[in-house]
Protein backbone atom coordinates (compact mmCIF):
# COMPACT_ATOMS: atom_id res chain seq x y z
CA UNK A 1 0.00 0.00 0.00
CA UNK A 2 1.34 3.48 -0.66
CA UNK A 3 2.39 6.64 1.53
CA UNK A 4 -0.80 7.93 0.00
CA UNK A 5 -3.12 5.48 1.04
CA UNK A 6 -1.58 5.21 5.26
CA UNK A 7 -1.66 9.08 5.51
CA UNK A 8 -3.35 10.03 8.99
CA UNK A 9 -3.36 13.91 8.59
CA UNK A 10 -6.46 13.72 6.55
CA UNK A 11 -8.90 16.53 6.80
CA UNK A 12 -11.79 14.12 7.21
CA UNK A 13 -12.82 12.19 10.32
CA UNK A 14 -11.67 8.69 10.37
CA UNK A 15 -14.17 5.70 11.61
CA UNK A 16 -12.57 1.86 12.41
CA UNK A 17 -14.80 -0.81 11.39
CA UNK A 18 -13.80 -4.21 12.42
CA UNK A 19 -15.18 -7.68 11.41
CA UNK A 20 -12.53 -9.88 12.46
CA UNK A 21 -14.22 -13.58 11.25
CA UNK A 22 -14.19 -14.93 7.78
CA UNK A 23 -12.63 -13.51 4.52
CA UNK A 24 -12.94 -10.33 4.52
CA UNK A 25 -12.03 -7.95 1.08
CA UNK A 26 -12.68 -5.18 -1.11
CA UNK A 27 -14.04 -8.17 -3.27
CA UNK A 28 -14.89 -10.97 -1.03
CA UNK A 29 -15.32 -14.53 -1.78
CA UNK A 30 -19.04 -14.87 -0.56
CA UNK A 31 -19.85 -18.25 0.24
CA UNK A 32 -17.00 -18.93 1.87
CA UNK A 33 -16.76 -20.26 5.11
CA UNK A 34 -17.71 -17.35 7.48
CA UNK A 35 -18.53 -15.28 4.66
CA UNK A 36 -21.68 -14.04 4.08
CA UNK A 37 -24.60 -11.14 4.69
CA UNK A 38 -22.57 -9.90 7.32
CA UNK A 39 -19.22 -9.05 5.15
CA UNK A 40 -21.18 -7.21 2.58
CA UNK A 41 -22.94 -5.44 5.40
CA UNK A 42 -19.81 -4.09 6.31
CA UNK A 43 -18.37 -3.17 3.33
CA UNK A 44 -21.61 -0.87 2.10
CA UNK A 45 -21.96 0.74 5.13
CA UNK A 46 -18.35 1.55 5.27
CA UNK A 47 -18.95 3.14 1.42
CA UNK A 48 -21.79 4.58 2.10
CA UNK A 49 -20.11 6.23 5.27
CA UNK A 50 -17.23 7.34 2.93
CA UNK A 51 -19.59 9.51 1.12
CA UNK A 52 -20.90 11.29 4.22
CA UNK A 53 -17.46 12.48 4.21
CA UNK A 54 -15.32 9.84 6.59
CA UNK A 55 -12.74 7.95 6.08
CA UNK A 56 -13.29 4.34 7.19
CA UNK A 57 -10.85 1.56 8.13
CA UNK A 58 -12.37 -1.87 7.86
CA UNK A 59 -10.09 -4.30 10.67
CA UNK A 60 -10.50 -7.83 10.36
CA UNK A 61 -7.83 -10.59 10.45
CA UNK A 62 -5.10 -11.48 8.63
CA UNK A 63 -4.37 -15.31 7.58
CA UNK A 64 -3.38 -17.38 5.04
CA UNK A 65 -2.00 -15.51 1.86
CA UNK A 66 -3.79 -12.68 2.28
CA UNK A 67 -2.10 -9.22 1.80
CA UNK A 68 -2.25 -7.01 4.85
CA UNK A 69 -4.14 -4.08 3.12
CA UNK A 70 -6.57 -3.97 0.50
CA UNK A 71 -8.34 -0.85 -1.32
CA UNK A 72 -11.94 -0.34 -1.64
CA UNK A 73 -12.20 2.79 -2.85
CA UNK A 74 -10.15 6.37 -1.95
CA UNK A 75 -11.52 7.04 1.59
CA UNK A 76 -12.30 3.10 2.58
CA UNK A 77 -9.56 0.36 3.00
CA UNK A 78 -9.03 -3.06 4.69
CA UNK A 79 -6.38 -3.59 7.67
CA UNK A 80 -5.80 -7.30 8.48
CA UNK A 81 -4.00 -7.62 11.54
CA UNK A 82 -2.72 -11.66 12.15
CA UNK A 83 -3.66 -13.80 15.18
CA UNK A 84 -3.76 -17.47 15.55
CA UNK A 85 -1.32 -18.24 12.97
CA UNK A 86 -1.95 -18.99 9.02
CA UNK A 87 -4.69 -21.01 9.04
CA UNK A 88 -8.59 -20.40 9.12
CA UNK A 89 -10.30 -20.32 12.02
CA UNK A 90 -13.88 -20.62 12.57
CA UNK A 91 -15.30 -17.23 14.31
CA UNK A 92 -16.81 -19.55 17.16
CA UNK A 93 -13.20 -19.89 18.70
CA UNK A 94 -11.68 -16.79 17.10
CA UNK A 95 -11.58 -14.78 21.09
CA UNK A 96 -8.95 -16.95 22.53
CA UNK A 97 -7.01 -15.40 19.36
CA UNK A 98 -7.91 -12.00 19.91
CA UNK A 99 -5.73 -10.33 22.47
CA UNK A 100 -2.99 -11.18 19.80
CA UNK A 101 -4.97 -9.49 17.37
CA UNK A 102 -5.38 -6.26 19.72
CA UNK A 103 -1.80 -6.06 20.06
CA UNK A 104 -0.61 -6.15 16.47
CA UNK A 105 -3.90 -3.53 15.55
CA UNK A 106 -2.70 -1.02 18.45
CA UNK A 107 0.79 -1.22 17.16
CA UNK A 108 -0.39 -0.53 13.84
CA UNK A 109 -2.57 2.38 15.06
CA UNK A 110 0.21 3.84 17.20
CA UNK A 111 2.61 3.97 14.51
CA UNK A 112 0.62 5.56 11.76
CA UNK A 113 -0.70 8.17 14.39
CA UNK A 114 -4.53 7.02 13.76
CA UNK A 115 -7.25 8.61 15.22
CA UNK A 116 -10.93 7.74 15.10
CA UNK A 117 -14.07 9.53 15.61
CA UNK A 118 -15.27 5.87 16.77
CA UNK A 119 -15.27 1.93 16.57
CA UNK A 120 -17.70 0.24 14.85
CA UNK A 121 -17.71 -3.63 15.26
CA UNK A 122 -19.75 -6.42 13.86
CA UNK A 123 -20.63 -9.65 16.16
CA UNK A 124 -19.99 -10.85 19.13
CA UNK A 125 -15.85 -11.62 18.23
CA UNK A 126 -15.05 -8.37 16.66
CA UNK A 127 -17.08 -6.87 19.67
CA UNK A 128 -14.88 -8.21 21.95
CA UNK A 129 -11.53 -6.89 19.82
CA UNK A 130 -13.39 -3.79 19.46
CA UNK A 131 -14.07 -3.01 23.53
CA UNK A 132 -10.53 -3.76 24.17
CA UNK A 133 -9.15 -0.80 21.68
CA UNK A 134 -12.05 1.21 22.69
CA UNK A 135 -10.79 1.33 26.05
CA UNK A 136 -7.09 1.67 25.21
CA UNK A 137 -7.94 4.72 22.55
CA UNK A 138 -10.15 5.59 24.66
CA UNK A 139 -12.86 6.16 21.97
CA UNK A 140 -16.75 5.76 21.55
CA UNK A 141 -17.29 1.78 20.81
CA UNK A 142 -20.63 0.93 18.53
CA UNK A 143 -21.16 -2.57 18.71
CA UNK A 144 -23.56 -4.00 15.95
CA UNK A 145 -24.30 -7.94 17.15
CA UNK A 146 -26.13 -9.04 13.77
CA UNK A 147 -27.47 -11.92 15.71
CA UNK A 148 -27.70 -13.02 19.45
CA UNK A 149 -25.90 -16.39 21.07
CA UNK A 150 -28.85 -16.97 23.79
CA UNK A 151 -31.40 -16.16 21.31
CA UNK A 152 -30.07 -18.78 18.64
CA UNK A 153 -29.43 -21.11 21.12
CA UNK A 154 -33.10 -21.39 22.46
CA UNK A 155 -33.85 -21.83 18.85
CA UNK A 156 -31.67 -24.65 18.14
CA UNK A 157 -32.02 -26.25 21.48
CA UNK A 158 -36.04 -26.25 20.71
CA UNK A 159 -35.74 -27.67 17.66
CA UNK A 160 -33.40 -30.23 18.60
CA UNK A 161 -33.37 -30.80 22.12
CA UNK A 162 -31.18 -33.65 21.84
CA UNK A 163 -28.45 -32.21 20.47
CA UNK A 164 -27.57 -29.22 22.46
CA UNK A 165 -23.82 -31.08 23.45
CA UNK A 166 -23.54 -30.96 19.96
CA UNK A 167 -24.24 -27.42 19.74
CA UNK A 168 -22.45 -26.29 22.42
CA UNK A 169 -19.58 -27.78 21.26
CA UNK A 170 -19.71 -26.16 17.38
CA UNK A 171 -20.97 -23.19 18.56
CA UNK A 172 -19.18 -22.21 22.39
CA UNK A 173 -22.61 -20.95 23.58
CA UNK A 174 -21.26 -20.60 27.03
CA UNK A 175 -18.67 -18.59 26.21
CA UNK A 176 -20.18 -16.35 23.46
CA UNK A 177 -23.08 -15.52 25.58
CA UNK A 178 -20.74 -14.74 28.87
CA UNK A 179 -18.76 -11.82 26.77
CA UNK A 180 -21.99 -11.13 24.65
CA UNK A 181 -23.37 -9.93 28.50
CA UNK A 182 -20.29 -7.72 29.09
CA UNK A 183 -19.96 -6.56 26.08
CA UNK A 184 -23.32 -4.95 26.07
CA UNK A 185 -22.94 -3.41 28.95
CA UNK A 186 -19.57 -1.85 28.22
CA UNK A 187 -20.14 -0.37 24.91
CA UNK A 188 -21.52 3.05 23.96
CA UNK A 189 -24.22 1.80 22.13
CA UNK A 190 -25.69 -1.53 20.98
CA UNK A 191 -27.39 -0.93 17.57
CA UNK A 192 -29.99 -3.68 17.04
CA UNK A 193 -30.93 -4.70 12.87
CA UNK A 194 -34.73 -5.83 14.09
CA UNK A 195 -37.51 -4.73 16.53
CA UNK A 196 -37.31 -8.75 18.17
CA UNK A 197 -33.77 -7.83 18.43
CA UNK A 198 -33.87 -4.89 19.95
CA UNK A 199 -36.52 -6.11 22.69
CA UNK A 200 -34.45 -9.31 23.27
CA UNK A 201 -31.19 -7.03 24.22
CA UNK A 202 -33.36 -4.88 26.96
CA UNK A 203 -35.81 -7.96 27.93
CA UNK A 204 -32.90 -10.91 28.03
CA UNK A 205 -29.93 -9.48 27.84
CA UNK A 206 -30.44 -6.64 30.50
CA UNK A 207 -28.79 -3.92 28.34
CA UNK A 208 -30.29 -0.60 29.51
CA UNK A 209 -33.07 0.72 26.70
CA UNK A 210 -31.42 3.88 26.47
CA UNK A 211 -28.12 2.37 25.02
CA UNK A 212 -29.77 0.32 22.18
CA UNK A 213 -30.69 1.78 18.66
CA UNK A 214 -32.27 0.42 15.98
CA UNK A 215 -30.75 0.44 12.60
CA UNK A 216 -32.02 -1.96 9.64
CA UNK A 217 -29.48 -3.69 6.92
CA UNK A 218 -29.33 -2.09 3.58
CA UNK A 219 -29.05 -2.62 0.09
CA UNK A 220 -27.35 -1.75 -2.77
CA UNK A 221 -29.97 0.55 -4.90
CA UNK A 222 -27.39 0.59 -8.03
CA UNK A 223 -27.13 -3.08 -8.47
CA UNK A 224 -30.83 -4.28 -6.93
CA UNK A 225 -33.64 -3.24 -9.33
CA UNK A 226 -36.58 -4.65 -11.44
CA UNK A 227 -36.51 -4.32 -14.92
CA UNK A 228 -38.71 -4.90 -17.76
CA UNK A 229 -40.08 -8.17 -19.17
CA UNK A 230 -38.01 -8.04 -22.19
CA UNK A 231 -34.53 -7.89 -20.32
CA UNK A 232 -36.00 -10.18 -17.89
CA UNK A 233 -36.23 -12.92 -20.13
CA UNK A 234 -33.06 -12.37 -21.83
CA UNK A 235 -32.02 -12.83 -18.77
CA UNK A 236 -33.78 -16.20 -18.02
CA UNK A 237 -32.62 -17.58 -21.50
CA UNK A 238 -28.65 -16.55 -20.83
CA UNK A 239 -28.93 -18.26 -17.60
CA UNK A 240 -31.57 -21.25 -18.86
CA UNK A 241 -34.20 -20.82 -16.53
CA UNK A 242 -37.34 -22.14 -17.47
CA UNK A 243 -40.85 -22.58 -16.36
CA UNK A 244 -41.98 -21.18 -12.99
CA UNK A 245 -38.80 -21.20 -10.85
CA UNK A 246 -38.17 -20.39 -7.10
CA UNK A 247 -34.78 -19.63 -5.90
CA UNK A 248 -33.20 -20.13 -2.71
CA UNK A 249 -29.79 -18.63 -2.06
CA UNK A 250 -26.93 -18.41 0.96
CA UNK A 251 -24.47 -19.86 2.95
CA UNK A 252 -24.19 -23.05 3.47
CA UNK A 253 -25.84 -23.16 7.08
CA UNK A 254 -28.24 -25.39 8.97
CA UNK A 255 -30.55 -22.43 9.95
CA UNK A 256 -31.14 -21.49 6.44
CA UNK A 257 -33.56 -24.36 6.61
CA UNK A 258 -33.08 -25.82 3.06
CA UNK A 259 -34.00 -28.77 4.12
CA UNK A 260 -37.75 -27.39 5.49
CA UNK A 261 -37.60 -25.27 1.83
CA UNK A 262 -37.33 -28.60 -0.26
CA UNK A 263 -40.21 -30.67 1.72
CA UNK A 264 -42.57 -27.81 1.46
CA UNK A 265 -41.60 -27.57 -2.17
CA UNK A 266 -42.95 -30.68 -2.99
CA UNK A 267 -46.55 -29.24 -2.25
CA UNK A 268 -45.74 -26.54 -5.01
CA UNK A 269 -44.91 -29.31 -7.18
CA UNK A 270 -48.77 -30.98 -7.40
CA UNK A 271 -49.96 -27.61 -7.73
CA UNK A 272 -47.70 -25.77 -10.57
CA UNK A 273 -46.84 -28.81 -13.03
CA UNK A 274 -43.78 -26.07 -14.54
CA UNK A 275 -42.88 -24.91 -10.95
CA UNK A 276 -38.74 -26.08 -10.46
CA UNK A 277 -36.56 -25.49 -7.29
CA UNK A 278 -33.13 -23.72 -8.03
CA UNK A 279 -30.67 -24.23 -4.64
CA UNK A 280 -28.03 -21.64 -5.47
CA UNK A 281 -26.29 -22.90 -1.70
CA UNK A 282 -22.98 -22.61 -0.89
CA UNK A 283 -19.59 -21.00 -1.86
CA UNK A 284 -16.76 -21.38 -4.24
CA UNK A 285 -14.88 -23.69 -1.65
CA UNK A 286 -16.82 -25.65 0.83
CA UNK A 287 -15.08 -27.13 4.04
CA UNK A 288 -15.65 -30.59 5.52
CA UNK A 289 -18.83 -29.56 7.25
CA UNK A 290 -20.47 -27.79 4.11
CA UNK A 291 -19.70 -30.82 2.30
CA UNK A 292 -21.13 -33.40 4.43
CA UNK A 293 -24.51 -30.52 4.62
CA UNK A 294 -25.00 -30.39 0.80
CA UNK A 295 -24.61 -33.95 0.38
CA UNK A 296 -27.49 -34.49 3.12
CA UNK A 297 -29.69 -31.96 1.53
CA UNK A 298 -28.74 -33.70 -1.99
CA UNK A 299 -29.94 -37.07 -0.90
CA UNK A 300 -32.79 -35.31 1.06
CA UNK A 301 -34.27 -33.49 -2.86
CA UNK A 302 -33.33 -36.81 -4.13
CA UNK A 303 -35.78 -38.53 -1.89
CA UNK A 304 -38.55 -36.20 -3.20
CA UNK A 305 -41.64 -36.83 -4.78
CA UNK A 306 -40.34 -33.66 -6.90
CA UNK A 307 -36.83 -34.88 -7.32
CA UNK A 308 -36.89 -34.07 -10.96
CA UNK A 309 -37.70 -30.51 -10.31
CA UNK A 310 -35.16 -29.89 -7.62
CA UNK A 311 -31.62 -28.31 -9.40
CA UNK A 312 -28.48 -27.65 -6.78
CA UNK A 313 -27.07 -24.80 -9.01
CA UNK A 314 -23.53 -23.39 -8.57
CA UNK A 315 -21.95 -20.56 -6.72
CA UNK A 316 -23.13 -17.56 -7.92
CA UNK A 317 -20.75 -14.63 -8.04
CA UNK A 318 -21.72 -10.76 -6.92
CA UNK A 319 -21.46 -9.81 -10.46
CA UNK A 320 -24.26 -12.22 -11.68
CA UNK A 321 -26.35 -12.08 -8.12
CA UNK A 322 -28.92 -9.17 -9.30
CA UNK A 323 -29.91 -11.20 -12.58
CA UNK A 324 -30.30 -14.19 -10.67
CA UNK A 325 -32.88 -12.44 -8.69
CA UNK A 326 -34.38 -11.14 -11.54
CA UNK A 327 -34.91 -13.96 -13.35
CA UNK A 328 -36.97 -16.08 -10.70
CA UNK A 329 -40.65 -16.26 -10.44
CA UNK A 330 -40.19 -16.43 -6.90
CA UNK A 331 -37.41 -15.64 -3.89
CA UNK A 332 -38.22 -17.52 -0.51
CA UNK A 333 -35.77 -17.32 2.85
CA UNK A 334 -36.91 -20.21 4.63
CA UNK A 335 -34.64 -20.13 7.78
CA UNK A 336 -34.96 -21.12 11.05
CA UNK A 337 -34.13 -18.56 12.57
CA UNK A 338 -32.51 -15.29 10.84
CA UNK A 339 -31.73 -11.91 12.29
CA UNK A 340 -33.02 -9.97 9.24
CA UNK A 341 -32.61 -11.42 5.76
CA UNK A 342 -30.52 -9.33 3.07
CA UNK A 343 -31.14 -11.61 0.49
CA UNK A 344 -34.79 -10.86 1.04
CA UNK A 345 -34.34 -7.41 0.52
CA UNK A 346 -32.48 -7.83 -2.77
CA UNK A 347 -34.68 -10.09 -4.23
CA UNK A 348 -38.19 -7.74 -3.53
CA UNK A 349 -35.67 -4.25 -4.69
CA UNK A 350 -35.07 -6.69 -7.91
CA UNK A 351 -39.13 -6.86 -8.47
CA UNK A 352 -39.43 -10.72 -7.46
CA UNK A 353 -42.09 -11.60 -5.24
CA UNK A 354 -40.84 -13.08 -1.99
CA UNK A 355 -41.78 -15.22 0.56
CA UNK A 356 -40.36 -14.80 4.22
CA UNK A 357 -39.78 -16.72 7.28
CA UNK A 358 -41.51 -15.80 10.19
CA UNK A 359 -38.55 -16.79 12.53
CA UNK A 360 -36.79 -13.38 11.98
CA UNK A 361 -36.93 -9.63 12.09
CA UNK A 362 -37.97 -8.59 8.49
CA UNK A 363 -41.53 -9.63 8.15
CA UNK A 364 -42.59 -7.46 10.72
CA UNK A 365 -42.00 -4.87 8.34
CA UNK A 366 -43.60 -5.88 5.17
CA UNK A 367 -47.84 -6.07 5.22
CA UNK A 368 -48.32 -10.03 4.32
CA UNK A 369 -49.62 -9.82 0.55
CA UNK A 370 -48.80 -6.23 -0.24
CA UNK A 371 -44.91 -6.24 -0.33
CA UNK A 372 -44.22 -10.28 0.66
CA UNK A 373 -45.52 -13.27 1.85
CA UNK A 374 -44.33 -14.97 5.35
CA UNK A 375 -44.93 -18.45 6.46
CA UNK A 376 -43.56 -20.73 8.99
CA UNK A 377 -40.84 -23.34 7.70
CA UNK A 378 -41.29 -25.17 9.89
CA UNK A 379 -45.00 -25.58 8.91
CA UNK A 380 -44.83 -27.54 5.53
CA UNK A 381 -48.10 -26.68 4.68
CA UNK A 382 -47.95 -23.42 5.46
CA UNK A 383 -45.01 -22.53 3.75
CA UNK A 384 -45.59 -24.71 0.61
CA UNK A 385 -49.17 -23.23 0.33
CA UNK A 386 -47.99 -19.65 0.47
CA UNK A 387 -45.63 -20.32 -2.34
CA UNK A 388 -48.18 -21.83 -4.52
CA UNK A 389 -50.04 -18.79 -3.76
CA UNK A 390 -48.24 -17.09 -6.03
CA UNK A 391 -47.81 -18.90 -8.50
CA UNK A 392 -52.04 -19.49 -8.74
CA UNK A 393 -52.47 -15.93 -8.22
CA UNK A 394 -51.60 -13.55 -11.32
CA UNK A 395 -52.59 -10.04 -9.70
CA UNK A 396 -50.78 -11.14 -6.22
CA UNK A 397 -48.03 -11.62 -8.21
CA UNK A 398 -47.99 -8.41 -9.89
CA UNK A 399 -48.31 -6.63 -6.26
CA UNK A 400 -45.59 -8.23 -4.94
CA UNK A 401 -43.18 -7.16 -7.74
CA UNK A 402 -44.13 -3.89 -7.94
CA UNK A 403 -45.31 -3.04 -3.85
CA UNK A 404 -42.05 -5.50 -2.91
CA UNK A 405 -39.26 -3.09 -4.45
CA UNK A 406 -41.18 0.04 -3.43
CA UNK A 407 -40.74 -0.84 -0.11
CA UNK A 408 -37.24 -1.97 -0.42
CA UNK A 409 -36.35 1.84 -2.36
CA UNK A 410 -38.32 3.26 0.80
CA UNK A 411 -36.62 2.00 3.46
CA UNK A 412 -33.26 -0.11 3.26
CA UNK A 413 -30.92 2.03 0.97
CA UNK A 414 -27.34 2.18 2.40
CA UNK A 415 -27.19 5.89 2.42
CA UNK A 416 -30.10 5.61 4.96
CA UNK A 417 -28.76 3.39 7.06
CA UNK A 418 -25.08 5.23 7.26
CA UNK A 419 -27.28 8.68 8.28
CA UNK A 420 -29.12 6.93 10.85
CA UNK A 421 -25.97 5.38 12.46
CA UNK A 422 -24.37 8.40 12.42
CA UNK A 423 -27.32 10.06 13.89
CA UNK A 424 -27.34 7.85 16.53
CA UNK A 425 -23.48 7.68 17.38
CA UNK A 426 -23.86 11.53 17.40
CA UNK A 427 -26.91 11.45 19.49
CA UNK A 428 -28.66 14.02 17.16
CA UNK A 429 -32.32 13.47 15.86
CA UNK A 430 -32.79 11.78 12.38
CA UNK A 431 -36.12 10.41 10.73
CA UNK A 432 -36.98 6.66 12.49
CA UNK A 433 -37.85 3.72 10.58
CA UNK A 434 -40.37 2.15 11.92
CA UNK A 435 -40.53 -1.37 11.19
CA UNK A 436 -43.93 -2.65 12.66
CA UNK A 437 -45.53 -2.09 9.17
CA UNK A 438 -48.68 -0.02 9.25
CA UNK A 439 -49.40 0.41 6.02
CA UNK A 440 -52.81 -1.54 5.40
CA UNK A 441 -54.41 1.45 7.28
CA UNK A 442 -53.78 3.43 4.42
CA UNK A 443 -56.06 4.12 1.44
CA UNK A 444 -54.48 2.15 -1.56
CA UNK A 445 -55.33 1.78 -5.42
CA UNK A 446 -57.13 -1.95 -5.72
CA UNK A 447 -55.57 -1.91 -9.11
CA UNK A 448 -52.07 -2.68 -7.34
Amino acid sequence: MTQSILQADSPLPRIAMISTHGYVAAVPPLGAADTGGQVVYVLELAKKLAQLGYEVDIWTRRFEDQPEYDVVNERVRVIRARCGGREFIPKEYLVEHLPEWNEHALRFIQRHKLNYSFINSHYWDAGVAGQHLSEVLDVPHVHTPHSLGLWKQRQMERDYPDDSGKFEKQYNFRRRVHEERKLYLDCHLVVATTPPQLDFLINDYGVPAEKVRMVPPGYDDNRFYAVGDATRQAIRNRLGFSGSVVLALGRLARNKGYDLLIDAFSLVAQREPTANLHLAIGGEDLNEFETKLLAEYQALAAQSPAADRIKFGSFITEEELPDYYRAADMFVLSSRYEPFGMTAIEAMASGTPTVVTVHGGLYRALSFGRHALFADPFDREDLGITMAKIFRHPRLRGRLSRMGAHKARSLFTWTGIAQQLVAAVEHRPSTTVTLDDKEWDEPWNDND
